[in-house]
């Protein structure tokens, strides 16, 4: 798995070409090549970059789902709505569809965001919203989430 670090702002030309940070290039120096999918987030109004690898990864978990079962079939379908194979050009830019630009509401200024091993692509604007809700206690959610973790991330049964 592929462990990503850094947030930076970009611009998104016209055409919908985006440069790659160079920091990220750096990172993912081993699988830039492969090529990446683009995606619809599913909790947020953004895009997911996943590299070939981790995607493949996801899909062999996605393709364990029962498709005799319609919930499994509905969410196929929808986790897949608009993913799309993009690969880094001369340039080092990726073309993001304009169908997952206007999902996204992505127009000139963004920001990439890590997101351990997959980046996220947001509205610039959309972002900062999003990481600044005052609605969310950061670190009520913190002891939820990983407060009752061992240190090798297994839940612990607390006395």
């Amino acid at each position: 798995m592929t462990s990503l670090i850094g947030v930076y702002e970009c611009n998104i030309d016209t055409k919908g070409r985006l440069l790659l940070p160079v920091a990220f290039k750096k990172q993912m120096q081993s699988i830039l090549r492969k090529g990446f999918v683009v995606k619809r987030s599913v909790f947020h109004k953004c895009l997911e970059l996943y590299s070939m690898n981790e995607w493949n990864d996801l899909v062999k978990d996605v393709n364990k789902l029962n498709r005799f079962k319609k919930k499994n079939v509905d969410f196929i379908r929808i986790f897949n709505a608009g993913a799309k194979s993009i690969e880094l050009d001369g340039s080092g830019r990726i073309l993001l569809p304009k169908d997952l630009l206007t999902f996204a509401g992505i127009s000139k200024n963004i920001v990439m965001s890590a997101a351990v091993n997959i980046i996220e692509i947001w509205d610039k604007d959309r972002y900062e919203k999003t990481i600044n809700d005052a609605s969310i206690d950061f670190g009520s959610l913190a002891e939820e989430v990983m407060g009752v973790m061992g240190n090798k991330g297994e839940d612990v049964e607390l006395p």
